[in-house]
């Protein structure tokens, strides 16, 4: 790594191996020659002069690219897709004269494009589905703990710490669902010409219409796929483009709502992420936690969400058949965004896997507010014994106000009960009182609702695609 030269820390400090390799180089020029390939193969099952030997010279040299040459032709003619061509060409001299016959540059740019993307969802897709099943664990185990639920980060009627959780969860299967739409209608590009219109290929074919149809198809099942987009200009629709960095924003959007939650719990001492043992600087002093990790989730996820504006303004900026004001910005913003929300999804497995619970903390918050919770309840107990509704509702508004104020004002405990069982209108004592503040009596149908999500929509996925779940947790962060 050169150490004079500014490097994406996408690259060099956030994303995986395996993401960071489908936006290399590499995987760019290798999809150019599959694709040159299959251009040939099909040209020649079609009836265009093309051998066997020349079609095996190109696969002989598929994976070896010749990089100084085609660097060294670009310098000259400042155009990197002939460039590769006159590089493949020098590899292979007996088929240069057939490669890339009929095509402009857009079928190996444009498809490559689609196939990276492709691949690249469905690596998000794989480290997403990791995420869920951390988080279904998580969930079943905490979703008997009561807890402080919060509305305006108001303490409000408690929930459980599993049923956060499944809302987390629910989350991002909502972005599950766009991932599997995009990719279970992905397409190519194909060979569409100079504008879309196909006229090289009609010309190649003499005018055979359903030979350059079926061209179409034929290199679609050679790299994978069912079909080509029906119409297109030079370049497929950059509403594409759009539509993807949109499913990858809306993962962001959840794992920005998660880290909000964890660093907000962290500060409640309730939940807090991974701490490494040798772990040093402010986050690792003895009276605190920072929430790093869920900050930089927070950050990259800020990243990917602004990042999804700029396809949208290129898709609505292009002129007619295309224009090439898309390039610069597509070839930082897509691979940027993938590599960003790799970084996420790795971070978001790993502070879910080893986050670390603290029960009587929990139990303590919750129990100091509890009694203002339960103020219906005790209200509706006392007129079931026989008091007046209007006189008892009034006398624990009043109760309920002094109380608050003793709280808030002169930071004392929670003296609510003790008020009310010396209240002759209530005819509970405060032993009686007391007993009605069990947790379990005011988290209503939480238990189950994180048992009935994880049982019929999460573990039928997970059962489904158990062979994903080979990611590990322990991710360097």
């Amino acid at each position: 790594m050169a150490n004079d030269q500014y490097m994406s820390p996408l690259s060099g400090r956030y994303a995986s191996k395996e993401m960071q390799y489908l936006f290399s180089s590499d995987k760019k020029f290798k999809t150019w020659r599959r694709l040159w390939i299959a251009l040939a193969e099909s040209e020649q099952e079609l009836g265009l002069a093309i051998s066997d030997e020349q079609i095996q010279e190109l696969k002989a040299h598929s994976e070896d690219i010749n990089y100084e040459v085609a660097i060294a032709q670009e310098a000259k003619v400042r155009h990197d897709v002939m460039s590769h061509v006159y590089a493949y060409g020098c590899q292979c001299p007996k088929a240069k004269g057939i490669i890339h016959w009929g095509a402009t540059s857009c079928y190996v740019g444009d498809n490559t494009d689609l196939i990276i993307m492709h691949e690249a969802l469905a690596l998000v897709r794989q480290k997403l589905i990791n995420v869920i099943a951390q988080l279904s664990a998580f969930s079943m185990q905490y979703k008997a703990l009561p807890m402080l639920a919060f509305t305006h980060f108001q303490p409000a009627q408690p929930t459980t710490l599993g049923k956060r959780c499944a809302l987390w969860m629910q989350d991002l299967m909502l972005d599950l669902e766009e991932l599997d739409f995009l990719l279970e209608h992905k397409k190519l590009l194909g060979c569409k010409g100079t504008t879309g219109t196909q006229a090289s290929f009609m010309e190649l074919f003499h005018q055979d219409s359903e030979k350059v149809k079926r061209l179409d198809q034929m290199i679609a099942e050679k790299l994978g796929y069912e079909e080509c987009y029906a119409l297109s200009g030079q370049t497929y629709s950059r509403k594409i483009d759009s539509r993807i960095l949109n499913a990858l924003s809306q993962i962001a959007q959840s794992a920005h709502k998660f880290s909000n939650d964890i660093r907000l719990l962290q500060h409640l001492k309730e939940v807090e992420e991974p701490f490494e043992k040798h772990q040093i600087g402010s986050s690792a002093m003895a009276y605190k936690r920072n929430p790093m990790r869920s900050e930089r989730m927070a950050s990259l996820a800020n990243y990917v969400i602004s990042d999804a504006l700029n396809p949208a303004i290129t898709a609505a900026t292009q002129w007619f058949e295309r224009t090439l004001d898309d390039s610069a910005n597509k070839r930082i913003a897509i691979p940027e965004a993938f590599l960003a929300i790799d970084a996420i999804l790795d971070l978001y497995l790993n502070i879910s896997a080893n986050l670390v619970v603290y029960p009587n903390v929990i139990h303590a918050h919750l129990e100091k507010e509890l009694p203002f919770m339960a103020t219906e309840t005790i209200l509706m107990d006392c007129v079931a014994m026989g008091g007046d509704r209007q006189e008892l509702h009034e006398a624990i508004r009043v109760h309920s106000m002094d109380a608050a104020r003793l709280v808030k004002e002169e930071g004392k405990e929670n003296d609510l009960l003790k008020r009310i069982a010396n209240d002759p209108l209530f005819p509970l004592d405060e032993a009686q009182l007391k007993a009605l503040m069990n947790p379990q009596k005011f988290i209503g149908r939480c238990v189950q609702q994180v048992e009935e999500y994880n049982e019929t929509i999460i573990q039928p996925l997970l059962a489904k695609e158990k062979e994903l779940l080979g990611m590990h947790a322990d991710i360097q962060v």
